[in-house]
Protein backbone atom coordinates (compact mmCIF):
# COMPACT_ATOMS: atom_id res chain seq x y z
CA UNK A 1 0.00 0.00 0.00
CA UNK A 2 2.60 2.43 1.07
CA UNK A 3 5.51 3.00 -1.43
CA UNK A 4 9.39 4.02 -0.81
CA UNK A 5 8.01 8.02 -0.54
CA UNK A 6 5.58 7.16 2.01
CA UNK A 7 2.33 7.61 -0.34
CA UNK A 8 -0.66 5.39 -0.41
CA UNK A 9 -1.10 3.51 -3.49
CA UNK A 10 1.48 5.42 -5.02
CA UNK A 11 -0.74 8.55 -4.79
CA UNK A 12 -1.24 10.57 -1.61
CA UNK A 13 1.30 11.04 1.11
CA UNK A 14 -0.03 9.63 4.14
CA UNK A 15 0.28 13.00 6.11
CA UNK A 16 -1.51 14.85 3.17
CA UNK A 17 -3.73 12.43 3.66
CA UNK A 18 -4.89 12.97 7.53
CA UNK A 19 -4.70 16.03 6.70
CA UNK A 20 -7.82 16.43 4.47
CA UNK A 21 -9.75 13.88 6.23
CA UNK A 22 -9.47 16.89 9.04
CA UNK A 23 -10.35 19.52 6.67
CA UNK A 24 -13.27 17.52 5.74
CA UNK A 25 -14.35 16.73 9.16
CA UNK A 26 -14.32 20.54 10.27
CA UNK A 27 -16.22 21.49 6.90
CA UNK A 28 -18.88 19.02 8.30
CA UNK A 29 -18.64 20.66 11.47
CA UNK A 30 -19.39 24.24 10.56
CA UNK A 31 -22.27 22.51 8.08
CA UNK A 32 -23.87 21.43 11.09
CA UNK A 33 -23.36 24.61 13.08
CA UNK A 34 -24.98 26.43 10.37
CA UNK A 35 -28.01 24.25 10.10
CA UNK A 36 -28.77 25.24 14.01
CA UNK A 37 -30.08 23.10 16.70
CA UNK A 38 -33.51 22.10 14.67
CA UNK A 39 -31.92 21.51 11.80
CA UNK A 40 -33.22 24.90 9.26
CA UNK A 41 -31.11 26.81 7.22
CA UNK A 42 -31.07 30.05 9.07
CA UNK A 43 -33.48 32.18 6.69
CA UNK A 44 -35.93 29.09 6.34
CA UNK A 45 -39.40 28.98 7.69
CA UNK A 46 -39.98 27.17 10.43
CA UNK A 47 -43.07 26.25 12.22
CA UNK A 48 -42.60 29.03 15.07
CA UNK A 49 -45.82 28.53 17.65
CA UNK A 50 -46.73 30.58 20.67
CA UNK A 51 -47.39 28.54 23.59
CA UNK A 52 -49.41 29.16 26.37
CA UNK A 53 -48.89 26.02 29.35
CA UNK A 54 -49.81 26.24 33.33
CA UNK A 55 -47.58 24.08 35.33
CA UNK A 56 -48.48 22.78 38.58
CA UNK A 57 -46.11 22.91 41.37
CA UNK A 58 -46.94 21.12 45.01
CA UNK A 59 -45.82 21.51 48.12
CA UNK A 60 -44.74 25.17 48.49
CA UNK A 61 -44.36 27.51 51.66
CA UNK A 62 -46.43 30.30 51.96
CA UNK A 63 -43.26 32.57 52.32
CA UNK A 64 -41.86 31.32 48.80
CA UNK A 65 -45.19 32.26 47.07
CA UNK A 66 -45.17 35.69 48.76
CA UNK A 67 -41.40 36.02 47.64
CA UNK A 68 -41.88 35.79 43.96
CA UNK A 69 -45.33 37.42 43.36
CA UNK A 70 -43.13 40.12 43.00
CA UNK A 71 -41.19 38.70 40.04
CA UNK A 72 -44.33 37.15 38.04
CA UNK A 73 -46.53 40.15 38.71
CA UNK A 74 -43.99 42.51 37.28
CA UNK A 75 -45.00 43.79 33.50
CA UNK A 76 -44.15 40.81 31.25
CA UNK A 77 -43.37 38.30 34.32
CA UNK A 78 -40.53 36.92 34.87
CA UNK A 79 -38.01 35.31 32.15
CA UNK A 80 -37.30 31.91 31.99
CA UNK A 81 -33.60 30.56 31.61
CA UNK A 82 -32.33 27.21 30.80
CA UNK A 83 -28.66 26.75 30.83
CA UNK A 84 -27.72 30.38 31.84
CA UNK A 85 -29.42 32.07 28.62
CA UNK A 86 -32.41 33.92 28.30
CA UNK A 87 -35.38 32.11 26.99
CA UNK A 88 -38.20 33.72 24.47
CA UNK A 89 -40.55 32.87 27.41
CA UNK A 90 -42.01 34.18 30.32
CA UNK A 91 -43.90 33.36 33.76
CA UNK A 92 -46.69 35.71 33.09
CA UNK A 93 -48.99 34.99 36.41
CA UNK A 94 -49.50 32.40 39.27
CA UNK A 95 -52.07 31.06 41.66
CA UNK A 96 -52.27 29.08 45.02
CA UNK A 97 -54.62 27.09 46.91
CA UNK A 98 -54.13 25.65 49.90
CA UNK A 99 -52.43 21.74 49.85
CA UNK A 100 -54.69 19.11 50.27
CA UNK A 101 -52.39 16.32 52.19
CA UNK A 102 -53.98 14.20 54.30
CA UNK A 103 -54.31 10.83 55.11
CA UNK A 104 -57.15 8.64 56.49
CA UNK A 105 -56.80 5.97 59.14
CA UNK A 106 -59.33 3.47 58.96
CA UNK A 107 -60.56 1.12 62.14
CA UNK A 108 -63.46 -1.20 63.41
CA UNK A 109 -64.75 2.25 64.94
CA UNK A 110 -64.42 4.67 62.41
CA UNK A 111 -61.78 6.71 59.97
CA UNK A 112 -59.82 9.02 61.18
CA UNK A 113 -58.04 11.77 58.75
CA UNK A 114 -54.95 13.88 60.09
CA UNK A 115 -53.43 16.57 57.73
CA UNK A 116 -49.66 15.62 57.00
CA UNK A 117 -48.44 19.13 56.76
CA UNK A 118 -50.46 22.61 57.57
CA UNK A 119 -50.23 25.59 55.62
CA UNK A 120 -48.71 24.78 52.54
CA UNK A 121 -49.94 25.80 49.41
CA UNK A 122 -50.40 24.09 45.64
CA UNK A 123 -48.94 26.75 43.39
CA UNK A 124 -50.29 26.95 38.97
CA UNK A 125 -47.94 28.99 37.22
CA UNK A 126 -49.00 30.54 33.44
CA UNK A 127 -45.99 30.48 31.12
CA UNK A 128 -46.23 32.12 27.92
CA UNK A 129 -43.10 31.19 24.93
CA UNK A 130 -42.43 30.83 21.33
CA UNK A 131 -41.06 27.77 20.58
CA UNK A 132 -38.70 27.74 17.30
CA UNK A 133 -40.30 24.74 16.18
CA UNK A 134 -43.51 23.98 16.81
CA UNK A 135 -43.19 20.11 16.29
CA UNK A 136 -40.58 19.53 18.85
CA UNK A 137 -42.25 21.99 21.49
CA UNK A 138 -38.72 22.83 23.28
CA UNK A 139 -38.52 25.52 25.97
CA UNK A 140 -34.77 25.89 26.24
CA UNK A 141 -34.21 21.84 26.65
CA UNK A 142 -37.59 21.04 27.33
CA UNK A 143 -40.55 19.59 25.49
CA UNK A 144 -43.93 20.86 26.96
CA UNK A 145 -46.56 18.28 26.54
CA UNK A 146 -48.99 18.10 28.91
CA UNK A 147 -48.93 15.57 31.49
CA UNK A 148 -45.10 15.83 31.87
CA UNK A 149 -42.93 16.47 34.31
CA UNK A 150 -41.15 20.46 33.90
CA UNK A 151 -38.52 22.39 35.76
CA UNK A 152 -39.52 26.16 35.82
CA UNK A 153 -36.29 28.05 36.21
CA UNK A 154 -36.30 31.65 35.79
CA UNK A 155 -34.05 34.83 36.46
CA UNK A 156 -35.38 34.98 40.21
CA UNK A 157 -36.63 31.37 41.37
CA UNK A 158 -36.63 27.98 40.10
CA UNK A 159 -38.95 24.60 40.89
CA UNK A 160 -37.86 21.15 39.65
CA UNK A 161 -40.32 19.12 40.29
CA UNK A 162 -43.96 20.95 38.45
CA UNK A 163 -46.18 19.09 36.14
CA UNK A 164 -47.61 20.43 32.92
CA UNK A 165 -51.23 20.70 33.31
CA UNK A 166 -52.57 22.44 30.04
CA UNK A 167 -51.39 23.62 27.08
CA UNK A 168 -52.29 25.75 24.19
CA UNK A 169 -50.74 26.62 20.72
CA UNK A 170 -50.84 28.98 18.50
CA UNK A 171 -49.18 29.87 14.89
CA UNK A 172 -47.12 33.51 15.44
CA UNK A 173 -48.33 35.98 13.14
Amino acid sequence: MLDEKGRLFGKINIVDLLVLILLALAAIMVGLKLLGKNGVLPGATASQAKITYTVQVNNVYPQVYESLRQYVEQEGGDQLMASGALLNAHVVSVVSAPHQNTVTISSSSGALTLPLADNLLDLTFTVEAVVPNRALNEVGTQEVRIGKGHNLKTVHFEFPGGLITDCVWEDVA
